[in-house]
């Protein structure tokens, strides 16, 4: 008898909802037009659209305007817009369907909840007196679509859930979350401080040097590298809009741990990187900004990267196709190479030997041994010449190239089985590759003689 019960509760139960689902999310109008699809909410085009206000089911009402291509928050807080989220809430606006009427005349908007819609999206287009107002309620019970309705029409139809991502957007997700503002093209310099070590790097003309501690040449990819991270770094969360000196002592910037300037002739955009967030952020803000954020913790790895790290790493700066002399010097013997152009775009240069014999070198061969050279990577730099061979070097290679316009030295030396080199004006000496170096050597005694 107990079970009975229980059955004929849960078939109640399954009627009810049965019912629902029936009278709610599939009835139909009646008359002609009875299931038609609307094919839009709004017939309008996502760039018309100058103006937005959000009212979320959190309370928070959220104003962004156009002022000619341009997004900015006015509400909670002026502050410049987010342009890719924007365009998104926009275009979901413009090419959001009607997937299907519910409801012509509703006789209770609360069955759908839309009496007190969890959403409202109200926009402005050129031209628009007022608002256009989208109310959004609550899933279907299926929950693969939304109640909705427009303006002041009464009808209830749905659209996509999918959409409630595009169309419910915080302050936060439409701001702006970029830390700095600089125009990467004019960045001249970066300073690095971390603890006590400072690096400088510097532009010299279309290359990179570090100039502090040392000079010496930077290698460009990893520079540029880092002057992107520093351009896009997001926030993460916003904690502080007006931070106290209080505020600025508990988040770690009364001793940051870190300090970046990106440097643009006169003008300069500072990051402050203070303590770590409880989970395991990193308390950021821009100098010049009373704002406190938040960044991913990986930012502080690449700023505080010593000087060697952003060293160039080739040892040579020339490539086989742009050689044009080379004069080696090994044990008291000199070799020296001078490529012959052949003056005909169809026949490919060759090289010849001067010394220590005159003659004509393979030229497959020669090209092989010069991109071996020109590939030669540093692994390790230290700060002296020590204990390196290169005061009684084991070769010594110079190098014209750029239609002999440039040139470069470098020294080798050996220590045991441990290959070093040297550049003339540059601190210390660089660790390479010793097979490489054997294998050059090898090859230019084959092509000597």
């Amino acid at each position: 008898m107990k079970g009975l019960k229980s059955t004929i509760a849960f078939a109640v139960v399954l009627i009810g909802l049965g019912a629902y689902i029936y009278f709610v999310t599939w009835k139909q109008p009646e008359g002609p037009d009875a299931g038609k699809k609307t094919d839009k909410v709004f017939d309008i085009a996502s760039d018309k659209i100058d103006e937005i206000k959000l009212s979320t089911a959190s309370g928070e009402t959220v104003t962004a305007k156009k002022s000619g291509s341009a997004w900015s928050l006015t509400e909670p807080a002026a502050a410049p817009a987010d342009e890719a989220e924007i365009s998104g809430l926009t275009n979901a606006l413009s090419s959001a369907d009607i997937v299907r009427v519910v409801d012509e005349n509703p006789s209770n908007l609360n069955d759908y909840g839309l009496s007190n819609p969890r959403v409202v999206v109200s926009f402005k287009a050129a031209g628009d007196k007022d608002y256009r107002h989208l109310y959004i309620g609550e899933k279907t019970p299926t929950g693969g679509d939304l109640f909705a309705r427009r303006n002041d029409d009464k009808k209830v139809f749905l659209i996509a859930a999918f959409q409630e991502n595009s169309l419910s957007k915080s302050a936060f997700d439409l701001r702006d979350k970029s830390v700095l503002k600089v125009d990467r093209d004019k960045i001249d310099s970066v300073d690095l401080t971390s603890g006590t070590q400072s690096v400088t790097l510097a532009k010299d003309g279309g290359d990179w040097k570090v100039t502090k501690p040392e000079q010496v040449r930077a290698d460009f990819g990893t520079v540029e590298g880092l002057i992107g991270k520093l351009q896009t770094v997001r926030m993460k969360s916003i904690v502080a809009a007006e931070a106290t000196p209080a505020d600025l002592k508990k988040y770690g910037f009364d001793k940051p741990q870190a300090a970046v300037n990106l440097n643009a002739g006169s003008a300069k955009a500072t990051l402050l990187i203070g303590n770590k967030t409880d989970d395991n952020n990193l308390y950021a803000r821009d100098a010049s900004k009373p704002m406190v954020v938040t960044i991913d913790a990986a930012l502080l790895d690449d700023v505080k990267k010593g000087p060697d790290e952003y060293r160039r790493k080739d040892l040579f700066e020339f490539r086989a196709y742009n050689a044009n002399r080379v004069e080696i010097s090994r044990n008291g013997q000199s070799y020296m190479f001078e490529r012959a152009k052949s003056g005909d775009e169809s026949k490919p240069d060759t090289w010849k030997r001067s010394s220590p014999t005159a003659g004509t070198v393979d030229k497959d061969k020669f090209d092989a041994f010069l991109a071996k050279l020109a590939n030669m990577r540093v692994s390790t730099f230290q700060a002296s010449t020590a204990n390196t061979g290169t005061d009684k070097p084991a070769m010594t290679v110079t190098v014209k190239f750029d239609d002999n316009k440039k040139e470069e030295k470098v020294t080798f030396g050996q220590s045991g089985s441990d290959v070093f080199a040297v550049r003339p004006n540059e601190p210390g000496a660089a660790k390479t590759d010793a097979t490489d170096f054997n294998e050059s050597v090898k090859t230019l005694e084959e092509l000597g003689k």
